[in-house]
């Protein structure tokens, strides 16, 4: 799973970036590439309408793509801090209370750029193809943060256990 968790880190960066690259190529080099983005994603009809929606549009899209990379990067440390034996220690539980926090950002994040970009739609008629998935990602926020609290919980007990022998 820790190569599995380097990968994905690495995957989110690189698209991250790439993304973040053709936006900029978008708006300095050629208007033309906002309509083949990134992985197919054509913006051109909101560039088009204005570039100040576009800019707001995808800052929003790269935001929740850092903020799933930097996701990825907690779990990889917590890979590098879990122990078998003492499962159960402070590190790994701030951690895992870290990522349930940051994917409450990310959720929250995703469902205003969705409120925002349904109100593109529906005042100006502009179509944005993006799925945000702001429930999915709430609901991984909520189940993270449960089992930070079983950690927290577990971390607590292990100590006290410790601390008695």
């Amino acid at each position: 799973m820790h190569v599995v968790f380097w990968i994905v880190f690495i995957g989110l960066c690189i698209k991250t970036g790439a993304l973040l690259t053709a936006f900029f190529v978008s708006l300095f080099v050629s208007a033309q590439g906002a309509s083949d983005l990134y992985l197919g994603l054509n913006l051109s009809e909101l560039y088009a309408f204005s570039q100040f929606h576009y800019i707001g549009t995808v800052s929003l899209l790269l935001a929740l793509y850092g903020i799933k990379a930097f996701i990825a990067f907690l779990v990889v440390k917590i890979f590098m801090k879990f122990n078998f034996s003492s499962p159960f220690n402070p590190d790994v539980t701030a951690l895992i209370s870290r990522i349930s926090h940051w994917a409450l950002e990310a959720g929250v994040l995703a469902l205003v750029a969705r409120g925002y970009t349904k109100w593109l739609t529906n005042h100006h008629g502009i179509a944005v193809p993006i799925d945000w998935a702001g429930e999915e990602i709430l609901f991984f926020a909520g189940v993270l943060y449960i089992v930070a609290l079983v950690f927290k919980k577990g971390t607590e007990l292990q100590t006290e256990n410790e601390l008695t022998v």
